[in-house]
């Protein structure tokens, strides 16, 4: 579920898969949600951001897709919706972990290449060895069976070759994994960067969900070093 450099003992870094550096671009919902996301970032708390109209027509998208970019925005607690006469979307109040998440997603908004948000990226990723480990400590047999009931939708959505739904219950599934840490500060810095997570190419989906039910199975046997390997390596 994760990926870290390692160059302990030496050893080289391994070299890059062909998934890693084709990384599939974001749907028209994503990008728009970044577009407003890099709004709120220079909004003060409350500050107006315009009607679902007119950040719609900023955005140039579709009814349909807006409001899959506003449910975007408000599960990231990134904007509120007040109805009536000079209403619209205003910029949420964020706590100071929020924030930090959010402006990382506000990032590939800010700039083309998308580079800040790839460093992002890595580290989220770098956490997941950290999760793993008190996944290992910490974990029920509730905790597996859990992340269980996520594995069969993840199986589900690829086999229907479904990349939207697969990302949304990939990311039920590592929720659930940063739930079982008692460490609160990783939980939050984790649930603050999933985000930025790309939905996979649909090639990519049952290798994905392999590697995501091999992950869940060491944690069951408690196996520490199959664990971290894979937690490493995805």
């Amino acid at each position: 579920m994760g990926a870290t450099d390692d160059t302990r003992g030496g050893m080289e870094p391994p070299a890059l898969r062909r998934g890693e550096w084709e990384r599939p671009a974001a749907s028209r919902a994503e990008v728009a949600a970044r577009r407003i996301a890099a709004m709120v970032a220079d909004a003060e708390p409350g500050e107006r951001l315009g009607t679902k109209e007119e950040l719609r027509a900023t955005c140039g998208v579709s009814v349909g897709t807006f409001n899959e970019t506003l449910r975007l925005l408000q599960s990231r607690g990134l904007v509120t919706v007040r109805p009536g006469p000079g209403g619209g979307l205003f910029a949420a109040e964020q706590s100071a972990m929020r924030r930090l998440g959010n402006s990382v997603l506000a990032l590939d908004a800010k700039e083309p290449d998308g580079t800040r948000a790839d460093e992002a990226r890595r580290i989220r990723d770098a956490l997941v060895p950290l999760l793993v480990e008190d996944a290992l400590w910490h974990g029920s047999p509730a905790d597996v069976a859990a992340l269980r009931q996520e594995l069969t939708e993840l199986a589900e959505a690829a086999r229907q070759a479904d990349p939207v739904a697969f990302a949304d219950v990939d990311h039920r599934l590592r929720t659930r994994l940063a739930a079982v840490s008692p460490n609160s500060l990783l939980r939050s810095l984790y649930a603050t960067l999933l985000p930025v997570a790309e939905p996979d190419a649909v090639e990519h989906l049952q290798e994905r969900y392999e590697h995501h039910a091999a992950l869940v199975d060491a944690l069951e046997a408690r196996d520490r070093d199959r664990a971290l390997d894979l937690a490493r390596s995805g």
